[in-house]
């Protein structure tokens, strides 16, 4: 099985404007009165590649933990989109009918607007993610996030698709196990030519 590693690193990569740098503090090193060496971390919980709860932007939304962790197990497609925004025509046109997640590779790029945001989560979505840091275009973010959260399709964010080609793969992409916070980080991968295997 063909691993592709779709994370971005959580210590170089570019906040979303406004939110806090990630911060490393190294508070034991060995061999400094130290036998082990012992790392914290402050980052926002939507640095990096991350997934988006629902109360994110919902108020009294559910927290991260609400998701079924098979969301973020299972077969989903990567879409190549050049254009942003993405509209409702080109949903209509191009997205795949029958798909559970759908990955848009935009370079880091392309983003929804509320009413095709509104659009997509009408096909019964379980997942979209995107290489871009958002899924919503500049100056609204708040009606593309509202439009898939509120039909039950979990945002996946800022991700790396600069090696993966258009096609059909298989997702593995489990968020941290936070509970009571509106976000996680995610170390997400695909496998291309994978298998299934059954408990005997």
């Amino acid at each position: 099985m063909k691993l592709i590693d779709i994370s971005r690193d959580l210590r170089v990569t570019e906040v979303y404007p406004g939110d806090p740098e990630t911060v490393i503090d190294r508070i034991r090193t060995i061999g400094c009165d130290s036998d082990c060496n012992l790392t914290a971390a402050y980052a926002c919980l939507h640095a990096g590649t991350h997934v988006d709860a629902p109360m994110h932007f919902i108020e009294n939304g559910n927290d991260v933990l609400s998701y079924d962790p098979e969301v973020f197990f299972g077969s989903c497609t990567v879409v190549e989109i050049k254009d942003s925004p993405i509209t409702g025509e080109f949903i209509d046109r191009h997205f795949p009918k029958n798909a559970e997640r759908i990955l848009i590779k935009g370079g880091g790029e392309v983003t929804f607007m509320g009413s095709s945001a509104e659009e997509a989560s009408k096909l019964g979505l379980k997942l979209i993610g995107t290489d871009a840091s958002s899924v919503g275009v500049h100056g609204d973010q708040i009606k593309p996030h509202k439009s898939f959260l509120m039909n039950g399709t979990a945002i996946l964010e800022g991700l790396d698709l600069s090696e993966v080609k258009p096609g059909n793969y298989f997702l593995i992409a489990f968020p941290v196990k936070i509970s009571g916070v509106d976000g996680s980080p995610v170390r997400a991968f695909l496998a291309d030519e994978y298998i299934f295997w059954t408990k005997k």
